[in-house]
Formats: C-alpha cells, sequence, structure tokens
C-alpha cells in the first residue's frame, strides 16, 4: 500500500555527475511501501522510464498498465535495453539478475519517484492547476502575463507549448506524464521558476498524471462535453475534475457554470468565486464588446478597475476573472493585473489573423473544438459581426462520436454559412466524421469541402465587406493527422496568409 504522507529526504545524497543525476534506489522510493522481491533496493540508478524503447543501463523501469498495452509485457525488453531495476504491480517472471519491486499502483509509484528522483521540486514553488473543457490555455496565458508583470519568474505547462520563464519548449500534451513533469519543475527551479501555472487535463487526473503535486490553487473553468470517448460517462469526467479541488488549497471558481456550483458543495478547501452573472467574490460588469476587444469593469473587494482585453469574445472574461482572483489573492495590486491582462496574446485562441490587412473582411483562428467551445466564440462573434458569419469546422477522428452531430447543429444554428470540413481525422474516414457532423443539422445553410485547405479556400473566397470567417477546430496547431499516425504540415495562418497574398 502507498503511504500518501511520505517525507521527501534526498537531497543530501543525491550525486551529479556531468549532466546526470544519480540516486540510490531506497531513496527514490522513499516514503513508498513496497516489496523487494528481488534483487537488492541499495543500489545506484540513473534514469527512470515507462517506455523499453527509451531505457539505458542503470535504469529504473516502472511496468504501466494501459489502456492499449500492458508495461509488464516489455519488462524482459527494458532489462535487455540495460533496466537494472523492475517496478511492476503484476507477478512477473525475469530470467536475468535484476531487482524486481512489486507495489500496489505503478502509476502512483511512479509520481512519487520521480518527484524523489528530481529532489521533489514541487516543494520549491507555488503551483496553480486550471481545469475545465474550455478556457484553460488562455487562463494560464493570462496569470503568467500577470505574474510576469509582476515581477516573478513563471514556468508554464499546457496545449500550446510549455515554458521555463521566456523559454520556449515543445510539448505532445496538455499534461505531460509524470515523470516529464517532475523533470520539467525539476529544471523549473534551476532556472529560478517561482510559480508554475499548468492546464490540468481530465485524462492527467484520472490517470494520476499530476499525482502528489499539492496546488496552492485550482481553478475550475467550465465543464461541457468533451473526451467521453475517454470517460465514458459525464459523472467520470466531473470525478476526474474534482480531484484537482481535493489536493489544492484554495478553489477558483466559476459560479455561473452549473458544476461551478456542485464544485462549491463538493470541494472542502478555501472557495473564492467569480462570475458575471451572480455576486461572487470577483465580478465583471460594464462589459462593452468590440470587434477586436473587450472592455469591462474588475469588481473585487469594493474595488473597482476597468479592464481592456486584446483577445475578442464575451467568455475570455470569464477567463480574464479567474486569473485576476489568483492574483489578487496573492497580494498583486488591481492596476499589475488590468497590465497584465491587457498585454496577453494567445496564439489559436480567438485570434485576429488578418489584422495587418485591409480585406474589408475579418479572419479569426480559433482552438474551439468542442460543443460548447464552438457555442461561445460563435455567439461572441454573432454580437460584433455587421456582414455574415462563415464558420469553417469539422471534428477530430477517434474522439468522442456522439459530440459531432451537436457540433453540426451549433455550427449551421449560429452561422450565416458553414462549410463542414476535416480536421484530425486519425484513423477514421474522413467523410464518415462528416456525415456524422451533418447528422445533426437541420438547416440549408452549409456546403462540404472535405479537404480543410480547399475549405478555407471556399471561405475566403465568397467573404464580402464586413463578414467575418471563423476557422475552427485546430487553433495554434500547425498539423493535421491521418491514418496509420502520418502528420502533415498544416499552419492554418500560413495557408490564409497565402490565399490572401
Amino acid at each position: 500500500m502507498l503511504n500518501f504522507h511520505h517525507n521527501f529526504l534526498i537531497s543530501h545524497s543525491t550525486c551529479f555527475k556531468k549532466g546526470e543525476i544519480i540516486v540510490k534506489l531506497e531513496e527514490v522510493l522513499s516514503g513508498i511501501d513496497y516489496e523487494l522481491l528481488k534483487g537488492k533496493d541499495d543500489i545506484e540508478v540513473r534514469e527512470l522510464a515507462y517506455n523499453s524503447r527509451t531505457v539505458k543501463k542503470n535504469d529504473v523501469f516502472f511496468c504501466i498498465s494501459g489502456f492499449k498495452t500492458d508495461g509488464h509485457k516489455y519488462a524482459e525488453n527494458a532489462v535487455e535495453n540495460g533496466a537494472e531495476v523492475i517496478v511492476c504491480e503484476k507477478d512477473i517472471k525475469l530470467k536475468q539478475d535484476v531487482t524486481v519491486i512489486k507495489v500496489k499502483d505503478t502509476r502512483k509509484t511512479m509520481a512519487l519517484a520521480a518527484a524523489n528522483f528530481y529532489d521533489n521540486p514541487c516543494s520549491k514553488m507555488k503551483f496553480i492547476g486550471i481545469t475545465g473543457t474550455n478556457g484553460k490555455t488562455t487562463s494560464t496565458y493570462m496569470i503568467k502575463s500577470i505574474l510576469e508583470q509582476a515581477g516573478f519568474k513563471v514556468g508554464l505547462i499546457g496545449t500550446i507549448c510549455n515554458y521555463i520563464g521566456t523559454k520556449k519548449l515543445h510539448t505532445d500534451r496538455t499534461t505531460p506524464e509524470s515523470l516529464e513533469l517532475q523533470k520539467l519543475f525539476y529544471e523549473m527551479v534551476n532556472e529560478g521558476i517561482e510559480y508554475c501555472v499548468m492546464e490540468v487535463s481530465s485524462h492527467s487526473l484520472a490517470l494520476d498524471r499530476v499525482y502528489g503535486i499539492k496546488f496552492k490553487y485550482g481553478i475550475f473553468t467550465n465543464l461541457t462535453q468533451d473526451h467521453l470517448d475517454f470517460h465514458k460517462t459525464f459523472e467520470n469526467y466531473y470525478e476526474a475534475k474534482l480531484k484537482l479541488f481535493k489536493n489544492s488549497d484554495i478553489s477558483i471558481i466559476n459560479l455561473d457554470d452549473i458544476y461551478g456550483e456542485r464544485i462549491c458543495k463538493d470541494a472542502t478547501n478555501i472557495k473564492v468565486t467569480y462570475s458575471i452573472e451572480k455576486e461572487a467574490d470577483i465580478c465583471a460588469g460594464d462589459i462593452e464588446v468590440g470587434p477586436r476587444s473587450i472592455k469591462y469593469d474588475l469588481k473585487f473587494e469594493n474595488k473597482k478597475q476597468q479592464v481592456e482585453i486584446y483577445i475578442p469574445g464575451r467568455y475570455n472574461v470569464y477567463n480574464s476573472l479567474c486569473a485576476a482572483a489568483v492574483c489578487l489573492k496573492e497580494g498583486i495590486e488591481l492596476e499589475t493585473v488590468k497590465e497584465g491582462l491587457e498585454k496577453t496574446q494567445v496564439p489559436g485562441r480567438c485570434e485576429l489573423v488578418t489584422k495587418d490587412y485591409d480585406l474589408g473582411y475579418d479572419v479569426i483562428i480559433d482552438y474551439a473544438h468542442t460543443p460548447d467551445g464552438l457555442e461561445k466564440i460563435l455567439k461572441s462573434l454573432r454580437e460584433i459581426k455587421r456582414g455574415r458569419l462563415i464558420s469553417v469546422f469539422g471534428c477530430g477522428g477517434n474522439r468522442d462520436k456522439a459530440k459531432r452531430p451537436i457540433m453540426g447543429k451549433i455550427g449551421c444554428d449560429l452561422s450565416d454559412f458553414a462549410i463542414i470540413t476535416s480536421d484530425n481525422p486519425r484513423d477514421e474516414e474522413p467523410m464518415d466524421i462528416i456525415n456524422d457532423i451533418v447528422s445533426g443539422v437541420d438547416k440549408n445553410n452549409y456546403t462540404i469541402v472535405e479537404n480543410r485547405k480547399e475549405a478555407i479556400k471556399e471561405a475566403i473566397s465568397i467573404a464580402k465587406k464586413d463578414d467575418i470567417i471563423l476557422i475552427a477546430g485546430k487553433g495554434h496547431e500547425d498539423y493535421q493527422i491521418f491514418k496509420d499516425n502520418k502528420v502533415i504540415h498544416f499552419d492554418e495562418k500560413e495557408i490564409v496568409y497565402s490565399l490572401i497574398q
């Protein structure tokens, strides 16, 4: 059984040689209940791994039971590649002379062991975690901008990329696996980072990628349909999100979301609420929606400050309110919060890509890939449009099929004209996905253009003065994924620029 109240006491004996970290195995497993099935636990180890193909000499290999495969099957491969230690939760038989450790849960063990290995970097920074179906990315960028405006060094982990201060790093998933996370935290500490702002996905919570991390703040943005291909039920989806607030000192909660009200009841920590529609700790009033920005009065503790955000869309008021809530609770001045919010720029989030062109119409790119996300961006653009609203959207393959007809209906109901196209089809036939989308449409204001580049070309070719074109679903992504994991370069900004030039 795992011991959740473990102590980290390894910094005095961790060795560093030419960039390597060398730690005694017993120290890596400090505070973790385990059974030594074979070998010894006083040996030195150099790295931790859960992919047998990346294992090197003197590594520890964790056998993770996944959804598509089981790491226990690859224990022998890991040993052949140099693993000195195998950590498992099932009985395995190995002929080789290596150490075998058995635990109750290899995922949780790996998270705690990684923290030990990297000298518990989480204890040396303040953590701000954001979860919700939509708004996570924009909110993290806003918080980072405000904290940096206040003079702090900030790390960011999220969908678009990771940051260590101003250093930008590539990312493959919203929230990395625990090993990669702890290594990132270690690098942040070495660079003097004081705050780490994280998007915390429901997958990462369900799969214990953030297990053992104590968050000072947990932020709830909203909860709408997404990822049911993974979670199976909406209740499972909610319960995964709730984990963040059970491991945070303070919950920052959107009171205007029905599930925010539920979080308020289920969370037992300190709660801070934000709202546009209700009485809350932090509110927005006198909202003015413009074509290229949005203004409102930020109200907090009998103080008021007008803020202008240069990311259009009423829903971005919510994103800015949760960002402001965290920073104000940290003691940052209201004027500094305003300045940080007004400097925020987020790639692929309601991004006006034609701002430097006088075309008579605008083209906006947004990551909206859920029913709620698509509805919010379209409703926001309807508030500011003077001509027609033309949308280009699709749905990803190998993902929640139930949302496809819903998105079809939303896309066509809220657009003057819609072009339904491909997104990342992955292993599915693009037209099968498109047919699923169209099955929810009951208006005759759309066309189908399977090739996404041609769909964008079609939208631009029919655009007239005062129209707005929304290209939704991919946002910051610069690729498309097809069968057999074939990835092609596909940058929508580049495509728009080439077409209008």
